[in-house]
Formats: C-alpha cells, sequence, structure tokens
C-alpha cells in the first residue's frame, strides 16, 4: 500500500512544529509569569510593609500628642487668688 501526499499531510507537519514550540518556549514563558508574579510579590511587602511602618508612625505621633494635650490641661489651679507681676519696659 503507498501513500499519497495530500494536504492532511502538510497540516500534520505544521501541527507537530507547533508543538515541538509550545514544548520548547513553555518554560522561559513559564518563567517570566513567574517572575512578574514573584516581583508582584515583592513589591506588595515592601509598600505594605512601608504603609505600616507610616502608619505605626503616625499613631505614636497621635499618642504622644495626646498625652501632652491631657497634662496641660489636667493641671489642677491652686485655691485661691495668686499674686501675678506685671511688668512694663520703657523704650
Amino acid at each position: 500500500m503507498t501513500k499519497t501526499n495530500t494536504a492532511k499531510d502538510g497540516f500534520s507537519v505544521l501541527g507537530l512544529g507547533a508543538a515541538a514550540c509550545i514544548a520548547c518556549y513553555v518554560g522561559p514563558i513559564f518563567a517570566l509569569l513567574g517572575g512578574l508574579g514573584l516581583t508582584g510579590l515583592v513589591s506588595t511587602w515592601l509598600i505594605g510593609g512601608a504603609g505600616l511602618l507610616i502608619a505605626a508612625a503616625a499613631a505614636i505621633g497621635f499618642l504622644l500628642v495626646l498625652r501632652r494635650r491631657q497634662r496641660a490641661t489636667c493641671a489642677v489651679a491652686p485655691e485661691g487668688t495668686v499674686p501675678v507681676e506685671l511688668r512694663t519696659t520703657s523704650p
């Protein structure tokens, strides 16, 4: 039995070439996608960490200001009158 050359044989060679191309390039493509994913993960950690540091600094500053204001307003005035000295400067 002899095999005749038909158009179908051309497509099967093309299919084998495409399969070989996919097999060859799938590793670098996955490496690129994985690298992009890893880069995204690292940048998320860096930006998230920086955001947490800024939030912590803001919270500490808020607490310090709040304590200063409470100390300033909680001073008890002495009972009775308090003498106050008024000075004038002459030019």
